[in-house]
C-alpha cells in the first residue's frame, strides 16, 4: 500500500476506517483502499507541504465559459501559502494536559511552533490556538489527541478553538454597526460607512442588506428567508435578523468614512433601497494560526458540542494534515468536524475526516455564519452525513475532495443526503471543483442561494442502496443562476431519465424523479410541496459540457446554457474548450504525476466504468 504513489506521504490516510461491520478507528479498510486504488487518477491522498494559490488575473480562468456576473476570482480563496515554521517554542510529550498545552501556546512567540511529540494525549477541556503560532504534531498517525470532554468555545462548544480576543462577538449582539451608504457595484473595493468607530485596517467587516420581498421577484435574485418561500425559514445563524444577504471582507484602508476592502463586492443586486449595513468586532481577527500533523479522537466525549475544530472571527489560518475521528454513539457525535464561523480565508487541506451521527446536522466542514473566501482542498470525508456545506457563506472553494459512505438516516433510511450542499439563505459565489461524491444540492430548507458553480466534478447520484432523492444534481425552488459545467454525472443502469424539472408553480415530479440525473425547481423532493415550485430555477441554470450516463454523451446544448435568462444570462455560445481549473492557474505541486485535470468532457483514458 505504501509504495503506491497515490498514498505515498499521506499519513492521514493510512488508517482509513472500515465501517461496514464493527467500527474500529484503527482498522484499515481493504474495500475502500481497493476502490481508491482503482481510481488512480484521483490523487486525493497525497499530503505534501505545498499550497498553491493562483495569482489574480483580470482575464479570469473561467472567461468565455461563465458570465462575469455569475463568477468571481476564486484564486484568492483560503489562507494563501502556508508558512513552514521551524522555530520550536516548546516540545511536549504524551501525558501533557490541556492546561500545559494551552500555556505553551500562550507563551509561544510569533512565528513559533508548539510541538507535540508522538504519543497519546488524553485531554479534558478545550485547546486554544494563538495568532501566528502553529500547533504541530509528529503526524496524524503518531500524535494522537483523545478528548474525554471539550470546551464552551463561543457558547456553541468546541475542542480546538481559534478565535480573536472578542470571540463572543456575533450577529445577535454585534459590537459595532453602521449604515453602508455608498459603493454597491459588483467588483468595487471602496465603500462608504456612516461610522468607522473601532474599525481597523485588517478588520473583518460583514456587509449585509434587508431581505426585501418574500414573494417571487421575477428574474431578480431572490433573497428568500420566510416560510412562504422556504421550508423552515431562516436558521438563526445567518446574520442579523432580516438581513440574510451578506459578504465578509477585510479592511485594507480607512480614510474618513471611506473604507477600502478586499475582495471587491460580489453580488450585483446591492442597492440603497435595501438599507445596506455593516457590522464588525472591535478586535482584529486572529490570524496566522495553524493546526498541523495531529489526530483528534472524540469517541469518548459524551456531550455534544458544536464542532471539533472551530474558527471564530479568524482570518488567514489553517488546518493541514490532520485526522479527525468522530465515531461515538449517535447521541454523542459532535455536530461538525470543522466549523468556520464568521471567518475568512481559512484553509482546510490534506486531511481525513471520519464519522458523524446520522441526523441532518452532521457535517464535515461547514463554512457558515457570515464566512467568506475559505478553501477546503484535498481532503477525504468518510461516514459523514454531509461532507461540505455552507450556511451563510460567500466566495469559498471546495476543491478536489473525496467522499464515501455518506451517513444519513433521520427516520427515512432510503433518503440520500448530498455531500455538497447549500443550506442557508444567501450562500453565493461558491465553487465546487474536482469533487468526487454522490450529489450536489442547492436546497430550500432555510432560504435561497444564487451564482454557485460546480465544475469538473464526479457525482454518481447514488449512495449505496438509497432510493429517494437519488439525483446527481438537485436544485430546489428559489435557487437561481447556478452553473453546472464539465461534470460527470449519474450511475449507469440506475438513472433512467435525464431531468425532472418544474415548469409550473404546482407540479409533481412523478415516478421518475428519483431516477433522474437532474431534479430542478421543486419545493420538495418532487412532491409534498410546502410552497411554490420554481420554473426559474431551471431556466436560469447553466448546464454546459457535462457527461451524463442517461445520454451516455457530453452535452453542449445551446438551450441549456442560460443565455436566455432575462437579467443575469449565461454566456451566449460559451467555448467548448474548458480550462483545467476555475481557481488554479496550473497543475498544483501537490498533485503528483498522474494526469490533471482528472474529470471532465476532455479527459480520456479514465478508469471508472460506464462514464
Amino acid at each position: 500500500m505504501y509504495d503506491d504513489p497515490i498514498f505515498r506521504g499521506c499519513t492521514a490516510c493510512h488508517e482509513t476506517v472500515q465501517l461496514t461491520s464493527a467500527i474500529s478507528p484503527e482498522e484499515v479498510s481493504p474495500a475502500l483502499r481497493g476502490k481508491m486504488r482503482r481510481n488512480r487518477f484521483l490523487p486525493f491522498f497525497i499530503v505534501i507541504v505545498i499550497t498553491f494559490l493562483a495569482a489574480y488575473s483580470h482575464a479570469q480562468l473561467w472567461s468565455g465559459v461563465l458570465s462575469p456576473t455569475r463568477a468571481i476570482d476564486w484564486s484568492q480563496a483560503g489562507a494563501g501559502t502556508i508558512p513552514n515554521r521551524t522555530t520550536i517554542c516548546t516540545t511536549l510529550s504524551a501525558g501533557a494536559t490541556a492546561a500545559q498545552i494551552n500555556s505553551a501556546i500562550s507563551s509561544c512567540a510569533s512565528g513559533g511552533v508548539v510541538m507535540l511529540n508522538a504519543g497519546t494525549y488524553n485531554l479534558s477541556g478545550q485547546l486554544n490556538t494563538k495568532a501566528n503560532v502553529t500547533l504541530r504534531g509528529a503526524g496524524p498517525d503518531k500524535t494522537l489527541i483523545v478528548f474525554s470532554s471539550c470546551g464552551s468555545g463561543n457558547g456553541l462548544g468546541t475542542c480546538i478553538y481559534t478565535a480573536n480576543p472578542e470571540g463572543g462577538d456575533y450577529s445577535g449582539g454585534p459590537s459595532n454597526t453602521a449604515n453602508w451608504t455608498a459603493g454597491y457595484a459588483k467588483g468595487t473595493t471602496s465603500i462608504t460607512l456612516s461610522s468607522v468607530s473601532n474599525l481597523h485596517v485588517g478588520s473583518l467587516l460583514i456587509l449585509d442588506g434587508t431581505d426585501g420581498t418574500q414573494s417571487d421577484p421575477g428574474d431578480a435574485i431572490w433573497v428568500c428567508t420566510s416560510t412562504s418561500c422556504s421550508e423552515q425559514g431562516l436558521d438563526g445563524i445567518s446574520g442579523r435578523s432580516g438581513r440574510a444577504q451578506q459578504q465578509q471582507v477585510i479592511v485594507t484602508s480607512i480614510s474618513g468614512t471611506t473604507v477600502g476592502i478586499t475582495p471587491g463586492i460580489y453580488s450585483p443586486n446591492w442597492a440603497s433601497g435595501r438599507s445596506p449595513g455593516a457590522w464588525w468586532s472591535s478586535s482584529l481577527p486572529i490570524s496566522g494560526a495553524g493546526i498541523e500533523g495531529i489526530s483528534v479522537n472524540t469517541n469518548a466525549v459524551t456531550s455534544q458540542y458544536g464542532s471539533i475544530f472551530m474558527f471564530h472571527n479568524a482570518a488567514n489560518s489553517w488546518i493541514k494534515n490532520v485526522r479527525s475521528i468522530n465515531l461515538g454513539s449517535r447521541s454523542d457525535n459532535q455536530h461538525k468536524h470543522v466549523w468556520i464561523y464568521q471567518s475568512s480565508h481559512i484553509t482546510v487541506r490534506d486531511s481525513y475526516f471520519v464519522g458523524s451521527n446520522s441526523a441532518s446536522e452532521s457535517y464535515g466542514v461547514d463554512s457558515g455564519a457570515s464566512s467568506s473566501d475559505n478553501l477546503v482542498e484535498n481532503n477525504i470525508f468518510q461516514h459523514i452525513a454531509t461532507a461540505t456545506i455552507n450556511e451563510s457563506s460567500t466566495g469559498s472553494v471546495f476543491g478536489y475532495n473525496f467522499t464515501v459512505d455518506n451517513n444519513y438516516n433521520n427516520g427515512a433510511p432510503e433518503w440520500q443526503q448530498c455531500d455538497s450542499y447549500h443550506h442557508s439563505a444567501g450562500d453565493s459565489y461558491i465553487l465546487w471543483e474536482g469533487h468526487t461524491g454522490d450529489c450536489w444540492q442547492m436546497d430550500s430548507i432555510h432560504g435561497s442561494s444564487w451564482m454557485n458553480t460546480v465544475f469538473r466534478s464526479r457525482y454518481s447520484g447514488r449512495d449505496n442502496s438509497k432510493t429517494a432523492q437519488t439525483n446527481a444534481i438537485h436544485v430546489y425552488s428559489t435557487n437561481r443562476y447556478h452553473n453546472v459545467v464539465g461534470d460527470v454525472l449519474g450511475t449507469s443502469g440506475y438513472h433512467t431519465h435525464y431531468e425532472t424539472t418544474a415548469t409550473t408553480a404546482t407540479q409533481d415530479g412523478g415516478s421518475t424523479g428519483d431516477l433522474s440525473i437532474y431534479s430542478i425547481g421543486f419545493s420538495g423532493n418532487e412532491s409534498g410541496h410546502t410552497f411554490m415550485d420554481d420554473p426559474r430555477s431551471g431556466t436560469s441554470l447553466m448546464r454546459w459540457g457535462n457527461y451524463d450516463t442517461v445520454n451516455a454523451a457530453v452535452r453542449w446544448v445551446a438551450g441549456e446554457n442560460a443565455s436566455g435568462s432575462a437579467v443575469y444570462p449565461g454566456v451566449a455560445g460559451p467555448t467548448q474548450t474548458l480550462p483545467a481549473s476555475f481557481y488554479l492557474n496550473s497543475e498544483p505541486a501537490w498533485w503528483g504525476s498522474v494526469p490533471w485535470p482528472p474529470i471532465g468532457p476532455d479527459v480520456v483514458g479514465g478508469n471508472i466504468a460506464n462514464v
